[in-house]
C-alpha cells in the first residue's frame, strides 16, 4: 500500500446521497480476485451505454475530471454490500479520497484497508466543496497530517480522523502490515508461550 502524503489532486462532484457499492463496482465485476483492473468498470452503469459507450453527462466521463483523484459525494456513501471490490474499484480509477458527510461502516473501514481516505465533513460544507468542484477550478488540497482540506478559493476545512489509521495510512500499512511491525515482539511471546504452554502446541 502505497504512503499516504499531502496532495493536491482534481475533486469530480457527485453529491448523490446512498451511493452503494453495487452502484461504485456492479457485482457482474466480482468475479476477480485481483485489486487491478477495475477502475474502468468503476460506477459502470452510470458510466456507459448499453452498447458500451461512454455516457457524456457522467462526471468522471467529462474532460475535466477524467483525471480526479478526489469525490466530493452526498450522504450514506458506500452503503449496500459490504464487497471490498468497491475501493478496489475506486483506487484503481484513481479515487484516493472520498469527502462526504457519512460513510457506511463497512465501506468506511475497506478505505482504510486499501489506501483510501474517507473525509467526513458536515452536509451544508460537502455541498460548498461539490459546488467549488463543479466550477473553473476543480483542484483541492488535502493534507492528512494536518487534517485540513483546502478547497480551491483557499478555504480551509478541519477534519477528524482516528490516530491510529492516520499513521497507518501515512505509514503505507494495512493491518496486516501493521502488525508485522512487531514482529520481533510477537516471535518472542510465541517462544515463551512454547515454553509455559507447551500443551498448546500439541493441540496444534
Amino acid at each position: 500500500m502505497e504512503k499516504f502524503e499531502k496532495f493536491s489532486g482534481i475533486a469530480a462532484p457527485m453529491p448523490l446521497v446512498n451511493i452503494d457499492t453495487d452502484m461504485i463496482i456492479p457485482k457482474q465485476f466480482l468475479k476477480t480476485i485481483k485489486r487491478s483492473g477495475l477502475g474502468v468498470n468503476a460506477f459502470a452503469e452510470m458510466r456507459y451505454k448499453s452498447d458500451g459507450s461512454e455516457v457524456e453527462d457522467f462526471v468522471l466521463n467529462k474532460p475535466a475530471y477524467r483525471a480526479s483523484s478526489i469525490l466530493v459525494a452526498g450522504d450514506n456513501f458506500g452503503c449496500g454490500s459490504s464487497r471490498e471490490h468497491a475501493p478496489w474499484a475506486l483506487l484503481d480509477q484513481g479515487i484516493t479520497c472520498v469527502i462526504a458527510p457519512s460513510f457506511a461502516d463497512i465501506f468506511h473501514n475497506n478505505c482504510y484497508k486499501n489506501g483510501i481516505l474517507p473525509v467526513r465533513l458536515p452536509v451544508d460544507v460537502c455541498q460548498k466543496l461539490a459546488d467549488q468542484a463543479g466550477g473553473a477550478n476543480h483542484v483541492f488540497t488535502v493534507d492528512l497530517e494536518a487534517q485540513i482540506v483546502t478547497a480551491p478559493d483557499g478555504e480551509t476545512f478541519a477534519f477528524e480522523v482516528d490516530e491510529g489509521r492516520k499513521a497507518n495510512l501515512m505509514a503505507g500499512l494495512d493491518e496486516i502490515g501493521s502488525s508485522m511491525m512487531a514482529a520481533s515482539e510477537i516471535d518472542t511471546f510465541e517462544a515463551k508461550r512454547r515454553v509455559s504452554m507447551p500443551w498448546l502446541e500439541k493441540a496444534n
